[in-house]
């Protein structure tokens, strides 16, 4: 439950010059149910990551990739010698006009004889020719053009194109060298769609199964939710742990397969006091927050924290339930500087 933010007004020390009154946000930290979560070190890796390879046989003529370069889906990677393919389609696309050709022909003819068998001049035998005649030159222009269909696809496999959005990992043939159908050539990855396995205790597979909650922290403020929890069926022998697979969500920068991140996995539940992160203050390696009294004065408080949930805190020693935070630690800084100095004037 998040507590409303309220003003406390601070009036200057008793003095013969008093300060005009002062005021500063503060938030009161209070003990609130947040999830309980279990830390663990996750791989970054790709989920698609595959090997190209050859479909037709060639000679490589041209390499226009290499190691590390990003390549758009369908884009070329390499280009095989295509004198055979380019001649197959050339005699496809002549046996294409030939077939197209004959169909006018036997359409015309058929046209013919049609109009003689409705005048009577022609018999019934030569209609269901010209009719069958006709038939066979369709039937030729369709094997024609399925022929043609075949040898743009052989054309087309001289150009190997990237199966998706990704980089380049791996090489495995020059140019001048042959490839053959099913020969490795170039191998990537995407990392527009990235997961994260980690090796879970089998004690915490129950909790992990029930709950099916993770977090990935990214940086040190910023985590994101995991899309998809996948757990293995069987346990490693070796260890007792269980592999557990997180999808990430598309789009997040900064992730590279082979990274290591911090996992969080949801286990239950648990009680923190907590308070709005912007109100600590990090020097060096000691976090403090400005305190303020219900009589408006102001003192430095080191505390310990724990995680952060989202904008939150959490404290676990050196500030109480029902204590106030100043919101702005500046302002606060001020204040306290400024109660100080008077204090030393009395």
């Amino acid at each position: 439950m998040k507590t409303a933010a309220f003003v406390v007004m601070l009036l200057g020390l008793a003095g013969t010059n008093a300060s005009a009154q002062q005021s500063v946000a503060t938030e009161t930290a209070v003990y609130q149910v947040v999830p309980r979560e279990y830390r663990l070190d996750g791989v970054v890796e790709a989920v698609s990551h595959s090997t190209v390879s050859a479909q037709t046989q060639g000679q490589v003529a041209e390499i226009l990739v290499d190691v590390d370069d990003y390549v758009e889906k369908g884009a070329i990677l390499l280009l095989l010698k295509d004198n055979e393919q380019q001649a197959g389609v050339k005699r496809a696309e002549a046996e294409i006009m030939a077939a197209a050709a004959r169909l006018q022909e036997s359409i015309s003819e058929h046209q013919r004889i049609n109009e003689l068998h409705r005048q009577q001049l022609a018999s019934k035998a030569e209609l269901d020719r010209a009719v069958a005649e006709l038939e066979a030159a369709r039937a030729r222009r369709e094997a024609g053009e399925a022929v043609l269909d075949q040898a743009r696809e052989q054309l087309e496999y001289t150009r190997v194109r990237a199966p998706y959005s990704g980089i380049v990992t791996d090489r495995f043939i020059e140019v001048g060298e042959m490839a053959n159908p099913g020969k490795p050539l170039i191998r990537g990855l995407s990392l527009d769609r990235l997961r994260v396995i980690v090796d879970v205790p089998q004690s915490l597979i129950p909790a992990v199964r029930k709950r099916a909650e993770a977090r990935i922290q990214l940086a040190k403020s910023h985590a994101v939710a995991a899309e998809k929890i996948t757990i293995s069926p069987y346990a490693d022998g070796a260890s007792s742990t269980f592999e557990v697979r997180l999808t990430l969500p598309e789009g997040i920068g900064d992730l590279f397969p082979g990274m290591f991140v911090k996992v969080s996995f949801v286990t239950g539940e648990q009680r923190h006091l907590l308070i709005p992160a912007k109100a600590v203050v990090y020097r060096s390696e000691v976090s403090s927050v400005y305190v303020v009294d219900p009589a408006g004065g102001v003192s430095l408080r080191q505390i310990r924290p724990g995680r952060q949930l989202h904008d939150r805190i959490a404290v676990l020693a050196g500030l109480e339930n029902g204590e106030a935070v100043a919101l702005d630690p500046v302002a606060a800084a001020y204040l306290l500087n400024k109660q100080l100095a008077e204090s030393r004037d009395e």
